[in-house]
């Protein structure tokens, strides 16, 4: 069955008594992702289920958002610095 893109969710689960946090997610770019750091930290993000991730609780952060001029800035940085974004997979977005 195919979700369509709103019900393709991610919910992250935590409470103040544990150290972790469960990650619930349907978004191919999060669940790549925490594949990969699963194989590199197995000892702190274990893998539950197909698409259920456990997390220490210091991995889920939210931050402030850019401003225009921030981002600017740490384009010019990187531009003067010679990095080159990656050159995405082919079939892509």
């Amino acid at each position: 069955m195919k979700l369509s893109l709103y019900e393709q969710e991610t919910i992250i689960l935590y409470n103040q008594a544990e150290a972790t946090a469960e990650v619930y997610s349907h978004d191919p770019r999060l669940l790549e992702k925490l594949r990969r750091l699963a194989e590199k930290y197995p000892d702190q993000i274990v893998k539950k289920d197909r698409q259920t991730f456990t997390v220490p609780k210091r991995c889920v952060s939210v931050r402030e958002p850019y401003s225009a001029e921030r981002r600017k800035a740490a384009s010019e940085r990187a531009k003067a610095a010679g990095y080159k974004p990656p050159i995405p997979k082919a079939g892509g977005k």
